[in-house]
């Protein structure tokens, strides 16, 4: 099977116009991407260590060198080839970008006594194009110890604070610009208006990037791969599923085979819900009941990382075992989008935890090739994509929903009865959501089964059961995410339904914690 992990499909690059994001690891490195595509830009994310070979075949029309945790004169930090910034290719530098660029071209970056992060109030040279309409004084979120105390020769400063002296710096005969804050976090007042300016004004960015334009040469290029080919996709019901399996079908027709997998961890009613969607739209429509074999596999497994490898795993084999009933079967499809990449794993960055059909798949899998139409794509991408292929609004903006389900929503082993549990709370969860009228205004709600036990009482008996966690977030790309306010009367009536009418459940938390520090899923 040939490795699509090592060339990302690249389904729209030859009509569109692309900036490179170089990545260094940093914690908010993927907003940035996300904030170049809000643009109208269409951007890739590399490791910062790519050849100037490879960035030259990408005929880049700009390149963004992102923040990371390393200090640029410490020995084995990550360093760039000063050629890049000889190309003549406009360059933005953020955070650590912005230091490595200094260090590199001959000005000197110091570790600072005062460590300068949060809202800074910043002080902008607005005649700098990348300042171009913004207020003189404005706030930006800061986030480094170490700084740039010497600007290298040809540069000019831009921006400063009263602990940073460089906030920002540009050279722009070179097309050359630095910026130590993150003008990518929304913390950051005009970060968009920064960014369009170098998108617009400094790289002459066309705005070409739309969803209809990727529709279009998506379907070419899964037609011509794909040619008379079968194709075989994982149909779970979600929205990247779904989205997929209507992309893949106007590229190949009748030649799409969907396949349901019921894995038993699915939440209440879910399996005819999706039938029912589905029946009416022209997929040859399969259901598998698996959940036996996911349960045998599963016994006794406490670690998330070896849950969403085994039921990745267990997906393929599923559907080779599929392929091989219905026949001669070439390709896999999924809706992998970009977020399960960069948490997967992705250039510098750490492994958050590996998505079941990115880290999850196995090595060797019966196929010619996985087709991952979505991979480039973050959520409300994908939602656009949808309308724009002609989905329905109910199915494109559907409750998100992990392929491993409800077996990592379940912290620690996984039993029947935790399972019937979970199902309950999360369907009075999500019922209560929906009479209160919030489940337009929040992007994500489930319920969380802890392995925590604590004692309680009921009908003057002492109870030993279940702590049950809430969990609701609002966001735009489901890579930072705020906890929902959700109100407390609301709360109220959740909490005393599902204790009064699901067993083992004695104590009800809300989850108040933003993405980052934590993830939207426990596991």
């Amino acid at each position: 099977m040939k490795d699509n992990n090592k060339d990302v499909e690249r389904w729209c690059i030859i009509l569109n116009q692309t900036v490179l994001v170089l990545d260094f690891g940093g914690q908010f490195n993927q907003l940035i991407a996300r904030r170049v595509r809000e643009s109208n830009v269409y951007c890739e994310v590399h490791p910062y260590n790519i050849s100037i070979m490879d960035i030259k075949k990408h005929n880049p029309i700009g390149i963004i060198l992102t923040g990371g945790p390393n200090s640029v004169y410490e020995e084995g930090s990550p360093k760039l080839d000063k050629e890049i910034f000889n190309m003549g290719i406009p360059i933005l530098g953020i955070c650590y970008g912005s230091q490595l660029m200094a260090h590199t071209l001959g000005g000197e970056v110091s570790n600072s006594i005062t460590r300068e992060y949060g809202k800074t109030l910043t002080n902008y040279d607005n005649t700098s194009d990348i300042f171009s309409g913004i207020d003189n004084n404005a706030y930006s979120w800061m986030s480094h110890t170490d700084y740039i105390s010497k600007i290298p020769e040809g540069f000019k400063k831009t921006a400063y604070t009263s602990s940073c002296p460089v906030a920002a710096m540009e050279d722009k005969s070179r097309n050359l610009y630095a910026i130590q804050f993150h003008p990518e976090v929304s913390h950051t007042e005009y970060g968009k208006d920064m960014i369009q300016n170098f998108l617009i004004i400094i790289c002459k960015a066309k705005k070409d990037w739309t969803m209809g334009n990727y529709a279009k040469t998506s379907i070419i290029s899964i037609k011509e791969k794909v040619g008379n080919g079968k194709v075989l996709l994982a149909l779970s019901g979600g929205v990247d599923s779904s989205v997929a399996a209507a992309l893949v079908s106007k590229a190949v027709g009748d030649n799409l085979i969907c396949i349901f997998v019921d894995h038993g961890f699915m939440r209440k009613d879910e399996a005819e819900e999706v039938r029912v969607a589905f029946s009416g739209m022209n997929l040859n429509l399969i259901i598998v009941d698996a959940k036996k074999r996911f349960m045998d596999r599963l016994i006794g497994v406490f670690d998330p990382e070896d849950k969403r490898k085994i039921i990745g795993e267990e997906f393929i084999r599923v559907f080779e075992d599929e392929a091989k009933k219905i026949g001669s079967v070439d390709y896999l499809v999924q809706g992998t989008i970009y977020p399960d990449v960069i948490e997967s794993g992705f250039g510098n960055s750490a492994v958050i935890k590996s998505h079941h059909n990115v880290g999850g798949i196995p090595d060797c899998v019966e196929f010619k090739e996985i087709i991952e139409p979505l991979r480039l794509l973050f959520k409300d991408e994908v939602r656009d994509l949808g309308l724009e292929i002609g989905l329905p609004e109910y199915l494109v903006f559907r409750q998100p929903f992990p392929g491993p389900g409800l077996a990592i929503r379940i912290i620690g082993d996984i039993t029947e009865k935790k399972l019937d549990i979970l199902r309950e709370s999360d369907y009075i969860f999500r019922e209560e959501i929906e009479k209160a009228g919030l489940d337009k205004n929040i992007n994500q709600y489930f319920t969380v089964l802890t392995s925590v036990k604590s004692v309680g009482v009921m009908g003057d008996f002492r109870t030993y059961d279940y702590t049950l966690a809430l969990r609701a977030v609002t966001t735009t790309d489901f890579m930072t995410a705020d906890f929902a306010k959700i109100p407390y009367e609301d709360l109220e009536k959740i909490s005393v339904r599902i204790v009064n009418e699901v067993k083992h459940i004695n104590r009800i938390v809300y989850d108040i914690t933003t993405k980052p520090p934590s993830t939207i899923e426990w596991e």
